[in-house]
């Protein structure tokens, strides 16, 4: 299956060095280790930084075909902070290469044609790039996932309604839940905040992630499903969100049950934080050994 993953990529600039990262292409780096064939549209600059991304895309067995290169502004970096417990802050600036993501006719033959497409809040935060992403997202064939994945400043709620509104399933964090839940005056329980959100902007699911209380899956039909949290011991969280999404949609897209579908993630997402980095080479294999034995 194929699945189009729009927006940032990046070095993490993590205290150990620099990691490749960005959480489109994060994604699109597990769909690949979960036999799934992604496509990365996102935009680099005309320096190392960028021929180096190049160069670890197709190490990793991922195609550049819709990858951008351009003059206007550099390769995008971010300063990655740890605290105590591997809780990741990230320093971001603008602008950057993957603010002038251009719309093609390839990256939109590529939409036009694809099982999915996955987009975030932060590509968006400039005008060229969300008009290309808005233009894209008026295909009709892909599946819209919407990974929310908010960095402050850049995001407002204007922008979040507008990119809710046009996905079919939305992944966020209990943080973002709480934000965007105030928006609407939603102060009730988890499930009621997620089922409010998710008929709101009429959902097909609505993915929660957790940290150490797991993750929850909120359906049509008020099909709330819960998943506990793996018992691991964090290196850092870079990236663990991105593999969640990965795992579930690999599953998702394949026809699994729900409920195996967000273990399998939550797994996934676990195993990922055990490493330093957003894109240790995990695969299935790898997933259900650490299944079976946590």
């Amino acid at each position: 299956m194929s699945v189009v993953c729009f927006g940032e990529i990046l070095w993490d600039l993590l205290p150990g060095g620099k990691v490749a990262g960005g959480a489109p292409m994060n994604v699109a780096f597990h769909l690949r280790n979960f036999g799934l064939s992604p496509k990365l549209v996102s935009r680099v600059g005309a320096d190392a930084l960028g021929q180096e991304l190049q160069a670890f895309l197709t190490e990793k067995g991922l195609t550049t075909a819709l990858l951008q290169t351009g003059q206007e502004a550099p390769t995008s970096t971010v300063q990655v902070t740890l605290d105590e417990a591997g809780h990741a802050s990230y320093e971001i600036v603008a602008p950057v290469a993957w603010d002038y993501i251009a719309l093609r006719t390839d990256n939109r033959s590529a939409v036009r044609e694809a099982d999915a497409i996955v987009f975030g809040s932060l590509a968006s935060r400039s005008a060229a790039t969300r008009a290309t992403l808005l233009e894209l997202l008026e295909e009709e064939r892909p599946l819209k996932v919407f990974d929310v994945n908010l960095r402050p400043p850049h995001y407002s709620k204007a922008l979040l309604e507008t990119l809710l509104a046009k996905a079919d399933i939305v992944k966020m964090n209990e943080e973002e839940l709480d934000i965007i839940s105030s928006w609407y005056g939603l102060y009730a329980g988890e499930p009621a905040k997620m089922e409010e959100l998710r008929q709101r902007f009429g959902l097909q699911g609505l993915l929660l992630t957790k940290g150490g209380d797991g993750a929850a899956w909120m359906g049509k039909d008020s099909s709330y499903i819960e998943q506990p949290a793996f018992d691991i011991k964090v290196a850092d969280t870079v990236g663990s969100g991105d593999s969640f999404l990965a795992a579930f949609l690999s599953q998702y897209l394949a026809g699994f049950p729900l409920p195996q579908a967000l273990e399998f993630a939550a797994a996934t997402g676990a195993l990922v934080a055990t490493f330093q980095g957003g894109t240790p080479s995990v695969f299935a294999a790898d997933v259900n050994r650490f299944r079976k034995t946590h």
